[in-house]
């Protein structure tokens, strides 16, 4: 048996048949997310569960459920209002949102997650409806073992956590980041077949210094300045503790941490529980992936590039560390792939000893090898290293919008028979440049990839693919990887496979396509090749904590991983003797 939650259980009969053992009957059973059915309750069920006369007579199965409530989204008028009717279908019925969401995916997935998430996070505290996830705070955090033991799960394996001060490119956002745990944790469950019942959206509300939300007193959130310093990491070291002491097998993704503090976290507590920060990490691997696919549909290789990032801050910085770990893996040295990279901030070129920020030394460039340049300032700026060190890829981790002008990219242009240029910043407002422009102004030579989804170009009578380098093809991967293999942390090493484990499936699948990342609707079948690889990685260096698989044996490990997916799907219902 496994007990799920105080009021399922998960069971199976004499013949292997799995069912749902239920200790609530009647309208409880009605009002919880985990167990409505519904119309989709059959007469047995109605009968012995306390439903009769509860339903409509007609018994519906779960694919005319769904039919019926596509029908209901597509009637919504606005994005935002699609948001709001799949979290309602959520908090009704997990089953129907997520058989929906995976039936129409592509189409679901700007919705539930970028761009509409933003708008979503943004008006949090009016679109507020329904409970889900808990609230870490200055206030309860005395609490926090009361408040673990009664959350309502009781296996959870996959914790999405964030403290919403650098949610995509608007900011801090205090409590509304609660938003963005509960669509990453969709795409888990969605992407990776994580199941819905062994996750735990966090908010980790420190208080807020955005003016507007104080001011506001429907703002839902702790309102106060945001805690900072040592009280800051003293309240994260006491809900990690608490997470071990509950949960020992439980997975963290760090989520959406301003740039000051999301090295500080993932460096303090990648070796104390099993976690990784999807922005640091996830984008860089991403990235990395799309840079490989880029270059093997030139017919050249990663370390022949030269490389410019423009954002220094934890998504700039985390791409530009793992395009360092590929240059090494292709066979350069440290020195070398620092050399060929170029990072930029505000004030220009990321520089070693002129840069005063600790995380942003790795990857700092070093003084000589602009030593015959000229210059206007201290450091190049964004021009004057395009011109300079000709390089042959340019991405953008900002959330300034437009800032790959016309005359930036056109001296792109002139350093590569097919420039790379990956405009990455979220949400879609933010993006550096839209693909249209980016075709026309390289006449039609760019290889394009944005962080948000964009269609693809029609340019003098040819079709330009835009890929779309969505963190969602390496984290529902990585974190199932994680879980499965029971996992005390996750390793570097875990994070570069998977960049390389999507390259390689881009290529085998869609290379004569032109394309650098697979299509949306590729999600579940990217995830099991990522969840294997990177599940043999932890087996062979210590980070898993089993010994019962063979990290040899791709094939056996990746039918384990699709053996372990939850579907959703309805199960028959038993009342518990014990039931209320």
């Amino acid at each position: 048996m496994a007990r799920l939650s105080p009021y399922f259980s998960y069971k199976h009969d004499d013949n292997g048949n799995a069912y749902l053992e239920v200790y609530l009957r009647g309208n409880a059973l009605l009002r919880m997310a985990a167990t409505n059915k519904g119309t989709a309750f059959n007469e047995r069920e109605r009968l012995e569960l306390g439903l009769e006369g509860m339903l409509p007579p007609q018994v519906c199965g779960l694919k005319q459920q769904v039919a019926r409530l596509y029908r209901g989204y597509c009637r919504q008028p606005d994005d935002i209002s699609k948001y709001q009717y799949l979290r309602g279908m959520q908090e009704r019925s997990e089953v129907r949102f997520y058989a929906m969401l995976q039936e129409h995916l592509q189409e679901m997935m700007p919705i539930v997650y970028t761009p509409t998430v933003g708008k979503a996070v943004q008006q949090y505290s009016d679109l507020y409806q329904a409970p889900r996830g808990i609230t870490v705070s200055p206030a309860n955090i005395d609490h926090i073992d009361q408040i673990l033991a009664d959350y309502p799960l009781y296996n959870v394996r996959m914790i999405v956590a964030t403290d919403a001060s650098a949610i995509l490119g608007i900011g801090d956002q205090g409590h509304g980041g609660l938003a963005i745990c509960i669509g990453k944790l969709a795409l888990y469950t969605a992407g990776a077949g994580v199941s819905p019942f062994h996750t735990m959206p966090v908010n980790i509300d420190v208080g807020t210094d955005r003016t507007e939300l104080l001011e506001d007193p429907d703002y839902l959130g702790v309102h106060q300045p945001r805690l900072r310093g040592d009280a800051y990491f003293e309240l994260l070291d006491r809900f990690v503790d608490a997470v071990k002491r509950r949960w020992p097998k439980a997975t963290i993704q760090w989520e959406d941490f301003a740039k000051d503090v999301a090295f500080k976290v993932l460096a303090r507590y990648k070796d104390r529980i099993s976690s990784f920060n999807d922005d640091i990490q996830g984008t860089g691997a991403v990235t990395l992936s799309g840079l490989i696919a880029a270059c093997k549909l030139k017919g050249e290789s990663l370390a022949k590039q030269r490389i410019v990032v423009v954002g220094a801050g934890a998504g700039g910085v985390g791409v530009a560390k793992s395009i360092q770990d590929g240059l090494v893996h292709e066979g350069l040295t440290r020195e070398q792939a620092r050399r060929q990279m170029f990072v930029m901030d505000a004030h220009g070129l990321v520089v070693d000893g002129v840069s005063s920020q600790e995380y942003q030394l790795p990857v700092s460039q070093f003084a000589d090898t602009y030593a015959g340049w000229t210059i206007a300032g201290e450091v190049p700026s964004l021009m004057e290293v395009i011109d300079q060190a000709k390089p042959t890829i340019l991405l953008g981790l900002t959330g300034v919008s437009g800032l790959f002008s016309e005359p930036i990219v056109k001296h792109m242009a002139r350093n590569a028979e097919r420039p790379i240029i990956f405009p990455l910043s979220n949400p879609t407002s933010n993006c550096e440049a839209i693909p249209q422009d980016l075709v026309a102004w390289t006449e039609g030579k760019a290889i394009i990839a944005t962080g948000s989804p964009f269609d693809d170009v029609e340019y003098e009578g040819k079709r330009h693919p835009v890929g779309q380098g969505n963190n969602a093809f390496v984290f529902p991967g990585i974190g199932f990887a994680a879980i499965l293999g029971r996992c005390h942390r996750i390793s570097d090493a875990m994070i570069i496979e998977s960049a390389f484990a999507l390259a390689e499936y881009t290529e085998r699948h869609y290379q004569s396509r032109e394309l650098i990342f697979p299509p949306i609707n590729d999600l579940r079948e990217v995830s099991m090749t990522v969840a294997a690889r990177v599940l043999a990685v932890a087996l062979r260096d210590g980070s898993a904590g089993r010994s019962d698989l063979d990290p040899d044996d791709l094939a056996g490990l990746s039918e384990y991983v699709r053996s372990r997916v939850w579907e959703p799907q309805y199960l028959p219902y038993v009342l518990a003797e014990n039931a209320l």
